[in-house]
């Protein structure tokens, strides 16, 4: 049988990230807080905003510039381990518009922070 206490589940969380190259930079991660201005999902400009990997690590994604974008707590409790164009589609947002922006910031961000 499974565990399903939170200290179990934060536990695999944990191991699972470990095994995972995390290569986002600080300065990388505050560039694209200012890039996208709030909420990459819905626009929200809470203070705590989360980095979120639209390819999730329970699905082989990582923390590299290409794959972070900064979330609302609601956004990324609601995406969960959901790939991020599934997710989208599912809430009616428009993917392409979103993954049009995202690579344009990524580009724009990575350009500004390799100098």
């Amino acid at each position: 049988m499974v565990s399903r206490t939170r200290a179990a589940t934060y536990a695999r969380r944990q191991r699972r990230m470990a095994r995972v190259e995390h290569d986002l930079t600080d300065a990388q991660w505050f560039a694209l807080l200012e890039a996208w201005g709030g909420c990459a999902y819905c626009g929200s400009e809470v203070a705590a905003l989360q980095k979120d990997c639209m390819l999730p690590i329970s699905r082989g994604g990582r923390y590299p510039l290409s794959n972070v974008v900064p979330a609302c707590r609601s956004c990324n409790a609601s995406k969960c381990n959901t790939e991020v164009t599934t997710w989208l589609r599912r809430k009616k947002r428009d993917d392409g518009a979103f993954l049009l922006r995202q690579v344009g910031i990524a580009a724009e961000v990575g350009l500004r922070t390799d100098r």
